[in-house]
Order: C-alpha cells, then sequence, then structure tokens
C-alpha cells in the first residue's frame, strides 16, 4: 500500500523505495475495466483495456459495447442481458470478444458486472475484464507448482525477508522430522546446530543483499530423533515480484549423506590403490632386510598411518627355520624399523596388553630399534603371530601411558608379516587421536602391504642366508687372503661372475709341497654360479690331495682328468670316451688358448661319441657332465733350482714378465680339458730368475663381449709390462687396466714374484754308502745349523738325521745325498737310489730296533717320501724357534718311545 508518497509500504518490512507501480496479481492475470453508461454505452475505457483488448480509448468511448464487441449472432442476447444490467442485476458471464469491427473472434473475457448510480442517480455499471486464457494458465501453472513443490524428492525452503521460513515441502519435513506446517516461522537454529545455523544466516542474508546465488553449500547436523549425522547440500536464489522486489530466499537442498559416503570411500579406494601401486613399485627393489623393512614404513607413514614398526623374529634372522615359540608368536622379535610421522620416539605397542616384554622393553612398553624383545602369550600381538590373523587393537582410555609427541594411539593394526605359509614378523600400524580407526577396508589393505613385504623380507632373508653361506663356501674353497711361499711373494684376486652367491666356478690355489717347493694352481669350471662353485670345490680338494701326494704335473692333471671324468658320468659311474685322440683331439689345440664355451660343449659332445649310442641322458646328468668340463694349468717351483715346472688342461698360458723384459707368453702346451680324456699331458720346464713376475689368470680377466681374446691378452701383457710396482698394487693396477666388466665371467688372477732361497740358505752334500756317512751327517748338520745360528735344534736335527741316513744305507743303495733347506721352516732332506717307500710301523717293545720313523714323527712338524727320477727323498721339517715355544727334548721324545 502507499503512504501518500512515492513509496511503497511492505507490511512484513520496512519501507521499500519504488521508482514504478509495483506488481501485483492483477498484471499476470490481465484485468482491465470499463464503465457503461445511463444510456447503455461505454462512458469510460481504461488503458488497461485498451493494452488487452487492442481497441483505443477514443474509438470505445460512446460506443454501444454490444454491437461494438460482440459477434452479430449474440448481440440479441449481449443487448437483453445489457438491460437487466442497468437496471440493477450483477452478471457474470464468459463472452468472445474481437478486437476490431470486423476482426473475428480471438478472446475469450469472464466479465464481471456490477451495477452503479452516477450523481444524478441514474443507473449505470462497472465491468472488470479477465483475459480467461491467462487465467487458465496461471491456474495450469500454480498447479504445476503445487506437484512439483509437494512430491520432489528435494528439501524445497521459502524462507522470508525475515529469514524464516514460510513454506517447506514434505521431503524438506521428512528429512528433519515434523510437518510442514511445523516449520513455518521457523529460523535455522531451530533444525541445525547452531555453528550450522550461523552459517545458513549469513548466507542468506548475503543472497537477499546481494542476490547473488550460492550454489552447494555444505551444512552437517542430526534430524530430529535420529542418531547418524547427516550432510546436506543446499543452494540458494533470491525470489522478486514481477517489479523487481525481493520477497525472500528460495533454497534447494538435498540430502547428499550417502554420496558423499560414496565418494569417501571411492577417494579411499583411490588412496589404497595408489598406496599398493607405490608399494609394489617400491619394497623388494632390495635384498637387505632393513631396508626393505623401512620402505615398507615409508610407503605407509603418513599416507596410511601415523606410527609403524616392524618386528622379525631373531631365530629366522639367525637362520634357524622355526626357533623356539614361533608356533605360539612367544619367540624374541628384533625391532628391523619403525617410522613416525608425529614423533621420533619408540612406539608404545599393541594398545593394551600389547606391550612387549623382555629386557629390551622399557616400563611403558617402548621397543627401540635393533632390541630384541617379546610378546606375552595372551597379549593381542603374540595372538596375531599365533593366528596368523590380523586384529585390530583399540587404545587405551587411560592417562597412565605417555603420549608421543602431544598425540596418543587410539586404534592399532598388529598385522602378521605371511610369507610361502610361515609368519616371519609382525607389523604394527597405529593412528593417533584425530585420526580416524582402523576399518575392514584399512585391515584389507594392511594385510596386502605386510604380505608383500613379508615375501620381499622373506626373500631378503633367504638371500642373506644364501649368501653367508657363499661366504663361508668361497672361503671354504679359496686360499687366504695372503698365501705364503718359499722364494715366492703371492698376490691374488677372484671375482666372482654371480655377485648373488660370491662364488662361481675359477679357482686358485697355492699348495706348499716338500722341500719348500710351491704348487701354483689355477683352474676353470665350465659354467657360473653355485653348480659350478661346487665342482670347483670337488676339483680343488682333488689337486690338493693329488698335490700332497708329491706327483708330477703331468700325472696330477691325468689324475684330475680321472677324477672330473668320474663326477660328471651319469649316475655316478666312469664316463666312457675316446682314449685316443680321436674326433675331440683337437678340441683343446689352440696354443695359450682357453676353451670358450663353444669348444668345451664341442669337447664334451665329441668325449661323449663313443658312449652307448642308443641311450639317453636326462637333462640333469646332462648338465652335470658339461659343469665338470674344466681348465687348469698346474704349476710346480722349486726355489733352490729356480725352476717352475708347467702342465696345461685347455687352459690359457701362464705369463712371464722378466725384468727390463716385455711380458711373454710361455710356450705350454695346452693340452685337453679335464673331464674329456684321451690324451697324455706334457710338461714344461722353465726356469724363473730372480725378480721375474708370473702370473696365471682365467679367461673372464681377458675376454668378453666387447673384445676377441686376442686384443684382451695383448692388453693383459701390456698392462702387467708395466706393472713395476708391489705385486699387491700390480694386481689393481691389471684389474683397472684391463676394465674387467664384473659380472660377465668368473675373473681369478694368481700373480707371483719370484726371488728364489739364496745360497747361503741352501746346505746340499753328497755322502758315500759306508757306515761312517751318518756321523759325516751329523757333523755337517750341525755345522751348518750352527752358522745359520739356530743352535736350539742341533740335537733334533742331528738325531734325525742320523735315523733317515742309517735308513737309507740299510735298505736303500747307491750315493747318498743330505739336504738342509732353510725358509720360513727348516727342512731336512735324505735322497738315495731305492724307489721303495719307507713305512711306519709300531715297534714292539722287545724290539731293538724300528723305532726310527716314530721318532721322526714325533719330534718333527712333519716328514714324508717323494720319489724322484734316480730314486727316492725322505724329508722332515721343523718349525724355527720363535723364543716362545721350548723344543722337544730327543731324550724325552726317546723315553715315550718305550
Amino acid at each position: 500500500m502507499r503512504d501518500g508518497s512515492d513509496r511503497t509500504v511492505v507490511p512484513d518490512g520496512p519501507p521499500v523505495w519504488q521508482s514504478s507501480a509495483p506488481g501485483s496479481i492483477y498484471d499476470y492475470i490481465r484485468v482491465a475495466s470499463f464503465a457503461l453508461g445511463p444510456d447503455g454505452r461505454i462512458e469510460q475505457w481504461s488503458r488497461r483495456a485498451a493494452d488487452m483488448l487492442g481497441i483505443p480509448a477514443k474509438d470505445a468511448i460512446g460506443q454501444d459495447p454490444v454491437e461494438a464487441f460482440v459477434p452479430r449472432e449474440l448481440r440479441e442476447t449481449g443487448h437483453r442481458t445489457v438491460s437487466e444490467i442497468l437496471d440493477g442485476r450483477e452478471w457474470t458471464g464468459l463472452v468472445p470478444y474481437r478486437t476490431g469491427p470486423e476482426a473475428p473472434v480471438d478472446g475469450l473475457a469472464e466479465i464481471y458486472v456490477m451495477p452503479s448510480e452516477t450523481g444524478s442517480g441514474e443507473r449505470a455499471a462497472v465491468c472488470l475484464v479477465v483475459d480467461v486464457r491467462a487465467l487458465r494458465g496461471i491456474e495450469t501453472d500454480l498447479a504445476a507448482a503445487q506437484a512439483v513443490f509437494g512430491q520432489s524428492p528435494i528439501g524445497f525452503m521459502l524462507f522470508g525477508t525475515d529469514l524464516r521460513l514460510r513454506r517447506v515441502n514434505e521431503r524438506f519435513a521428512t528429512v528433519f522430522g515434523g510437518t510442514p506446517n511445523s516449520f513455518c516461522g521457523a529460523a535455522p537454529e531451530d533444525y541445525l546446530p547452531r555453528p550450522e545455523a550461523d552459517r545458513l544466516n549469513a548466507a542468506l542474508r548475503r543472497v537477499l543483499e546481494t542476490g547473488e546465488p550460492v550454489a552447494e553449500m555444505q551444512l552437517v547436523g542430526t534430524p530430529h530423533g535420529a542418531e547418524e549425522r547427516r550432510r546436506w547440500s543446499v543452494s540458494l536464489y533470491r525470489l522478486h515480484s514481477a517489479s523487481g522486489r525481493p520477497i525472500g530466499v528460495a533454497a534447494l537442498a538435498s540430502d547428499v549423506t550417502g554420496r558423499r559416503r560414496a565418494e569417501r570411500e571411492a577417494a579411499n579406494a583411490r588412496r589404497n590403490l595408489a598406496l599398493l601401486n607405490e608399494a609394489g613399485a617400491r619394497i623388494g627393489n632390495s635384498l637387505d632386510l632393513e631396508t626393505t623393512a623401512r620402505t615398507l614404513l615409508d610407503v605407509a607413514v603418513p599416507q596410511f598411518c601415523d606410527l609403524a614398526s616392524v618386528d622379525l623374529y631373531q631365530g629366522l634372522l639367525a637362520g634357524d627355520e622355526a626357533p623356539p615359540g614361533m608356533a605360539d608368536g612367544s619367540a624374541e622379535l628384533r625391532r628391523v624399523a619403525f617410522a613416525s610421522a608425529v614423533s621420533d620416539g619408540p612406539l608404545p605397542q599393541g594398545g593394551s596388553g600389547g606391550v612387549p616384554g623382555g629386557d629390551a622393553a622399557d616400563d611403558d612398553g617402548t621397543v627401540a630399534v635393533g632390541a630384541v624383545h617379546r610378546f606375552p602369550f595372551n597379549s593381542p600381538c603374540a595372538g596375531a603371530l599365533r593366528t596368523a590373523q590380523a586384529q585390530i587393537i583399540p587404545g587405551r582410555e587411560t592417562d597412565d601411558r605417555p603420549e608421543l609427541g602431544g598425540a596418543v594411539v587410539h586404534s592399532t593394526l598388529a598385522v602378521p608379516m605371511v610369507a610361502r605359509d610361515t609368519v616371519v614378523g609382525l607389523v604394527q600400524f597405529s593412528r593417533t587421536k584425530g585420526s580416524e580407526s582402523f576399518g575392514e577396508r584399512d585391515t584389507a589393505l594392511a594385510v596386502e602391504l605386510a604380505a608383500r613385504a613379508a615375501v620381499c623380507i622373506d626373500n631378503a632373508r633367504l638371500y642373506r642366508r644364501e649368501h653367508e653361506r657363499a661366504l663361508i663356501l668361497q672361503r671354504s674353497l679359496l686360499p687366504p687372503g695372503d698365501p705364503e711361499a718359499a722364494g715366492l711373494d703371492i698376490a691374488c684376486r677372484y671375482l666372482p661372475g654371480t655377485t648373488a652367491t660370491e662364488v662361481g666356478g675359477d679357482w686358485f690355489d697355492v699348495i706348499e709341497l716338500p722341500g719348500h717347493r710351491t704348487a701354483l694352481v689355477v683352474g676353470d669350471v665350465m659354467g657360473r654360479g653355485l653348480r659350478a662353485a661346487v665342482a670347483m670345490g670337488e676339483l680343488r680338494t682333488a689337486v690338493r690331495t693329488l698335490a700332497l701326494l708329491d706327483l708330477e704335473p703331468a700325472e696330477v692333471l691325468s689324475a684330475l682328468d680321472e677324477i672330473a671324468r668320474g663326477l660328471g658320468a651319469t649316475g655316478g659311474g666312469a664316463r666312457s670316451g675316446p682314449r685316443g685322440r680321436g674326433a675331440a683331439g683337437g678340441a683343446g689345440q689352440h696354443a695359450g688358448t682357453d676353451i670358450g664355451a663353444e669348444t668345451r660343449a664341442d669337447a664334451g659332445a665329441q668325449a661323449g661319441a663313443g658312449a652307448h649310442v642308443g641311450s639317453r641322458r636326462t637333462d640333469r646328468a646332462a648338465d652335470l657332465s658339461e659343469v665338470y668340463l674344466a681348465t687348469c694349468v698346474y704349476a710346480v717351483y722349486d726355489p733352490v733350482t729356480r725352476r717352475c715346472t708347467f702342465a696345461n688342461a685347455g687352459h690359457l698360458p701362464p705369463v712371464l714378465v722378466e725384468e727390463g723384459e716385455d711380458a711373454l707368453l710361455l710356450d705350454v702346451p695346452p693340452g685337453m680339458p679335464l673331464g674329456v680324456g684321451g690324451e697324455p699331458f706334457e710338461e714344461t720346464e722353465v726356469e724363473l730368475p730372480d725378480g721375474a713376475l708370473l702370473a696365471l689368470y682365467t679367461d673372464g680377466l681377458v675376454e668378453s663381449r666387447d673384445h676377441p681374446l686376442e686384443e684382451g691378452l695383448q692388453a693383459f701383457r701390456a698392462a702387467l709390462s708395466a706393472a713395476g710396482r708391489p705385486l699387491e698394487d700390480a694386481c689393481d693396477h691389471v684389474l683397472s687396466a684391463l676394465d674387467t666388466r664384473h659380472g660377465e665371467d668368473d675373473i681369478a688372477l694368481l700373480m707371483a714374484r719370484v726371488h728364489g732361497l739364496p745360497k747361503d740358505a741352501v746346505g746340499d752334500w753328497n755322502l758315500a754308502p759306508e757306515a761312517r756317512s751318518v756321523a759325516r751327517a751329523r757333523e755337517l748338520a750341525r755345522d751348518q745349523l750352527t752358522d745359520w745360528g739356530l743352535e736350539a735344534l742341533v740335537d733334533t736335527t742331528e738325531l734325525l738325521v742320523s735315523e733317515l741316513v742309517t735308513n737309507a744305507l740299510r735298505h736303500g743303495h747307491g750315493d747318498i745325498r743330505l739336504r738342509l733347506l732353510l725358509d720360513r721352516t727348516l727342512v731336512c732332506e735324505v735322497w738315495d737310489a731305492d724307489l721303495a717307500q719307507p713305512r711306519r710301523r709300531r715297534a714292539r717293545d722287545t724290539d731293538e730296533g724300528g723305532r726310527g720313523l716314530q721318532l721322526v714323527g714325533l719330534l718333527s712338524r712333519g716328514w714324508g717320501s717323494r720319489r724322484t727320477p734316480r730314486g727316492k727323498t725322505v724329508w722332515f721339517e721343523l718349525d724355527l724357534p720363535d723364543g716362545d715355544a721350548e723344543p722337544v727334548d730327543p731324550a724325552d721324545a726317546l723315553l715315550s718311545l718305550f
């Protein structure tokens, strides 16, 4: 309504100034008016009538409405109706109308006629005209709006300008618990928590003032009579009248709790999938136990949990397959990793009742990384280990446990780590207050993470165990790092081609022989890895055994060839093959070259050409036959004569470097590889001057895919020629100069620098085959030991020399030779021309003799005999006095024999 000025007074709010007339319902339903005079003609014509009917006032005023607007066929009825109206009767009816005298009927109006009087008392009439079609459209729109408002599954709300509800639909009332009428006049705080109500009020004011809509505003609350919190998405927009006046705010609200939950679950699923992908990409890239465990925790913290730890069974780490207490979960565990996003301190374990026991656990149940502990039998963690099932452990509600950086653990997942049906340890994931508790989906993800890590950790554990075994095997198969030899300085290097086992088929050895001689051995078994290492160990043991028999180098290789043939035979029997040159005769004829893989395989195949044609070996037996194909070079160096005797079984030739000269490949006949058979082995004797450098090696040092063997040998000779430096440095120089590409093949390198025994360290005499030579031998030995300053060994040496010379006189024939050698020990040798080997026997108490060799064995470090080309040599060895140990008294030794 108006107050006489240009402003409009709104009943439910403050005055609102308008620059144009306010809109009303009549603007929508198209209402017009006109008046009839006493004569029944149009006396007044409103502007609305002119707009709606399309007839200006000048054409309408003074006209008979029946003649002007009513179709011809209805005019009689029209005149009668107008007469009744002027007689004072009200009338309402539907009247078709036209917009001009000649225009067809194009409208239908509902006319309300109300009798009136003029100032002179004459009867007249006021007519209201409503466009029926517009009215029917409005009725249809209202009915549709009412249907949508009442039946919509979306909550509709209409707020007035006072921010109170004017109307809500049934859906809104159902969600918030009540009827639509019960919410009329309600404010947001009547059905929402205060913080949410304040947010909604602020949004309503902003929309009412600015007109800018708000889309999908999130509100959280608990409906009346419900326990579950719900989430709604609310969109707001301002309502206007036809003139643009704000009359309130409309709101559309939908319950998005389920959608929100689905979105959260989808986000969790994506997070879990990303976590698993990251775990698959990162876990297991290392074969180190601690690294694998730390990687698992790096993946889990803080993406999945706030704190985590990994405990592994101590017994399994030590190599036990089933440590005591493993079945019931009470065995000792070692903490190998811990991670925290909230504290750097150790993790209190397992909620209530999961506190570890043992000396490693503190009073609050914390365990440091590296500490060994155990879980009590009835604890949840022990139960998880015992049942191999993950357990969710709630946190304590009391304050008797210290906080971790201000955060208290309120939920823990104890997940056993199962690999190959064996529990190897326990991983604990913990969340602090403020984070969600673990649920079923979290448990499934944790089990998957623990399973992946468990397999990798078990692989790392098995690798560590096999690696340690391989190192033990390597240490047992290879000589010590600094082997010693009389007249030689030794340096060696071994690089396995398979880093996973640290052993391979290449080997070298330095064997001490009687008379301060030294056997140098380098061999190469076909293949790589553990199987080749086992074959190498067997052959190396055989070489050592044969060397201690003091056989000639060619005899050693011949016997070793028979052993290799026997080891590689199917079913353990001797492998038959051609004994002559035959088809296999040319398999190793390259002078100075090792047989490669193809040559070895070809030689092995030809060696079996004489086997039973119809027999079929299994693949495993065939593999064993190939494994026991090997090459070997065997050399014996005598430091007295400075001569070295070589025998070669298909191996690369030794390299000799004399001072001031270039490196030279020694012309040693290559022979056939071990295990092939069919050819005798030849010997080559070479004199090695003092200062010379001798190198024995395997093909991995000089042969690779990048360059042929000849280039490798040439580079090796060049590196040795430039190796005028300490022996250890020379080894390193050779390996670096040749760019060995470690990993392609095993590498063994044995280098020896010759210096021989000085002349004054050798005493050598010939004795006549007569009785007085015994005394002469004692005299010579005494004088020589005195010259060497070994008076402490004189009595023992005289006694033992007497025994050996006496035996040579009694059981041998021909001249006798006595030799004393001084190096790290004292060696005495007695030579005679008899081939019969001395035999030690036990003398009876009544026997007057037969105790000589017993005495030699009792007083010496060792003794033995060996054949020579013209007889035999019997020797014994004595330790040099070191000032600490007292030598054995010969008198006491003699008395002990009786």
